[in-house]
């Protein structure tokens, strides 16, 4: 693969690994609701949120800082910059997650009592403490490991830390459960640094195997670049700022959300049981639902930043344009067919997960959220590889403020009630998305082909959508015959899947809608998918060089 592609091959490499943990995460979600109950998530609940906040602001998105600047120092063969900006980099972050795992664990009794939670919190909180430090630690090294286009150490850290948390969390838990709910949620909090712990080591395993690469690449670099520590540290600062206040722009929304849904639910005449049963179909499920797929926009977006830093080092804008149109391309080649699915499925997907039918009334508003917060997704990450990193967040803050706005209308209408929520969410991630891809069009000179990159995709994930709904149908009054009634519906809705990921596929290439340049992007599968494509005469072979 060449290496201008090779930013596509760390994207699916990430996204997979994103996939595996989110699926060992539901498993260890499962098991924790049987073993300790309600009250024990509960407990186990109120420790991670405080943690998850003290964490984004220790990382203060320092990893993707380090992974920009290291991605211009390579670029410039300046290989000493690059291991420079790692080292200051890892004692910054050292130093930020060893205060605030000292605070959170010294501090713990203050937070409970200042947020009056349950006294037996207490045990969760101290007990996570540790992970601050560990993890903190261990994103400077993914951080190094991806401004060098490496995304392997990352996505096996990630996967042997989830695997590493789920064992410890269960054993753990087993143990400590006869001497009460706190201690087993202690238990399953302390998997956090267990996961951490691991995820550390074979980072720094990795990073010793390839000491002497390091070492040679440094001894061998001719021109020495002025290395000016203030300066690195400015940078580091500029770029991790922002992105850190981007961060946060999510979950106030999710705030706000909190504070205006059921107000304006209960204008509209529902009762606060109807209307908290409503915001959970919103929140809890239909929420959940379209994050899925923005698994493997949020790597693409992540590989995007040294990639695009790259490229601008070099001050090669051919190669921007080139990077940034192939990124497009498959975010709409995967977040289309994901949105017009999970539209035809939704009432499907929501019996067969929640045993929950109402839901798939906002589900279906959302998906098409999927489309546009999968741009919003890749048009930051090739924002941040240009250094515009506070343009996402001024741009998500409009959005957040027309949803806001919006929310307090729509979702007063009897007739929306829920469903005006889901659509002041669609219309919010749309503008957002679209003064992205708007900034993104006048920095890098690209434009939106409608004819050539939507028609096609739109028409190929159509058919997919129709086809999947008439397998759902017959498949499910198929097995109806053999199995329970759940039963048949979730085996419905796999096979529904997997027969639309293949009918997407097939009328893509039929359409021509697939380049060349597209399979050769695609690392292993890639090369078999090109020769069929050739053989069967499917490729359309306009692409930029």
């Amino acid at each position: 693969m060449s290496r201008a592609h090779s930013f596509v091959k760390g994207a699916l490499i990430l996204g997979a690994a994103g996939i595996g943990v989110r699926l060992l995460g539901a498993v260890l979600r499962v098991a924790l609701a049987a073993i300790i109950g309600d009250e024990g998530i509960g407990l186990y609940q109120m420790a991670y949120p405080i943690y998850t906040t003290m964490l984004a602001i220790s990382t203060a998105g320092l990893p993707i800082a380090v992974s920009k600047l290291v991605a211009e120092n390579m670029a410039l063969k300046d290989y000493r910059g690059a291991y420079q900006v790692f080292k200051l980099a890892f004692y910054v972050l050292a130093i930020l997650g060893a205060f605030f795992s000292l605070l959170l664990f010294y501090g713990a009794g203050g937070i409970i009592n200042a947020l009056e939670l349950d006294h037996r919190a207490y045990y969760p909180l101290v007990s996570i403490s540790p992970a601050i430090f560990l993890t903190s630690v261990m994103s400077a090294f993914r951080g190094f490991f991806q401004g060098q286009q490496e995304m392997r150490p990352t996505a096996y850290s990630q996967i042997l830390e989830q695997v590493a948390r789920v064992l410890v969390v269960l054993v753990l838990v087993f143990l400590l459960i006869p001497r009460g709910l706190e201690f087993a949620a202690a238990g399953a909090t302390f998997g956090a640094v267990a996961g951490a712990f691991a995820g550390l080591l074979f980072l720094l395993l990795v990073f010793w195997r390839k000491r002497d690469s390091i070492s040679l690449g440094m001894k061998g670099q001719t021109t020495l670049h002025d290395f000016q520590t203030l300066t690195v540290l400015y940078r580091l600062a500029a770029f991790s700022i922002p992105i850190t206040l981007g961060s946060l722009v999510l979950p106030l929304i999710n705030m706000l959300d909190l504070a205006v849904v059921p107000l304006r639910l209960y204008a509209a005449g529902y009762s606060k049981e109807t209307a908290t049963a409503l915001y959970g179909q919103l929140t809890g499920m239909a929420n959940t639902l379209i994050q899925f797929p923005l698994i493997l926009t949020v790597a693409l977006a992540m590989s995007m930043v040294p990639a695009i830093s790259e490229a601008q080092a070099l001050k090669n804008h051919s190669l921007i344009q080139g990077r940034t149109e192939l990124a497009m391309r498959l975010t709409l080649f995967f977040g289309l067919p994901a949105a017009l699915g999970l539209f035809v499925l939704a009432e499907p997907a929501t019996l067969v997960l929640f045993d929950n039918l109402s839901a798939a009334f906002p589900l279906r508003i959302l998906s098409f959220g999927i489309i546009f917060l999968s741009f919003y997704t890749t048009t930051s990450g090739i924002l941040q590889g240009l250094g515009y990193t506070f343009i996402p967040v001024y741009n998500m803050f409009f959005g957040a403020l027309v949803k806001v706005l919006l929310s307090w209308y729509l979702t007063a209408i009897p007739e929306l009630h829920i469903g005006g929520a889901a659509v002041s969410t669609l219309a919010g991630f749309s503008l957002s998305s679209y003064l992205n891809m708007h900034k993104v069009g006048k920095l890098t000179g690209w434009r939106f082909p409608f004819v050539d990159l939507l028609f096609k995709p739109l028409l190929a994930a159509l058919t997919m959508a129709w086809g999947a709904g008439l397998i759902y149908g017959f498949c499910t009054g198929l097995l109806e015959g053999f199995f329970s009634l759940r039963l048949a519906q979730a085996g419905s809705l796999l096979l529904a899947i997997l027969a639309g990921v293949c009918i997407y596929t097939l009328v893509l290439f039929l359409l021509g809608g697939v380049r060349e340049t597209d399979l050769r992007a695609l690392p292993r599968i890639g090369p078999l998918l090109l020769r069929w494509a050739r053989r069967l005469s499917l490729l359309n072979n306009r692409s930029r060089s």
